[in-house]
């Protein structure tokens, strides 16, 4: 993942979190992680939406760098290439799952991580309130970022070019 790449699409570069907590695990014990902060916005999200009869549930979260590169690596073992690859995993180091204040949002027993999650009354539920907790929808249709659309990814905080250092004015400034 070269730093051309990163540059070129002025991608903004995360910071992994220190101190996580679980958050959620699904049926199978699978554990989902935030930032203390992003934990305490998902639950009060969570039961607003629960509270209106919308049920919304975590399928990402927390993701570090290494596994970053190991999900990359996965597709290219399986032909994938790099270039479509990152159209819907950011390279290590850019993704906001690093961060420990995103998360991938699914619905009942909806397909998860599919176009259509916007058309679900989740999705609208999110739309009309999500900020109320500090989240955002991250990568909306058209980002700026060359990402697809990605109606279920969600962060608390800051936008994606508000990140630690936007890619190209680091390496501008770094040389």
């Amino acid at each position: 993942m070269s730093d051309q790449l990163v540059a070129e699409r002025n991608l903004p570069l995360f910071a992994e979190a220190e101190e996580l907590q679980m958050v959620e695990a699904t049926a199978s014990g699978r554990a989902f992680y935030l930032t203390p902060t992003a934990a305490d916005a998902w639950h009060a999200m969570k039961s607003a939406a629960d509270g209106d009869g919308i049920e919304i549930h975590i399928v990402s979260a927390y993701r570090s760098v290494d596994r970053q590169v190991e999900l990359i690596q996965q597709k290219l073992n399986a032909g994938r290439l790099l270039s479509d690859i990152l159209t819907y995993l950011a390279p290590p180091g850019c993704s906001e799952h690093h961060t420990g204040r995103a998360v991938d949002i699914a619905t009942g027993d909806k397909q998860p991580l599919e176009a259509d999650f916007d058309l679900t009354p989740a999705f609208s539920w999110l739309s009309a309130h999500a900020h109320e907790f500090g989240f955002r929808l991250s990568f909306p249709q058209g980002n700026k970022f060359g990402y697809i659309y990605e109606p279920w990814h969600w962060c608390l905080g800051e936008t994606a070019d508000q990140a630690i250092v936007p890619a190209a004015a680091r390496l501008a400034r770094d040389g």
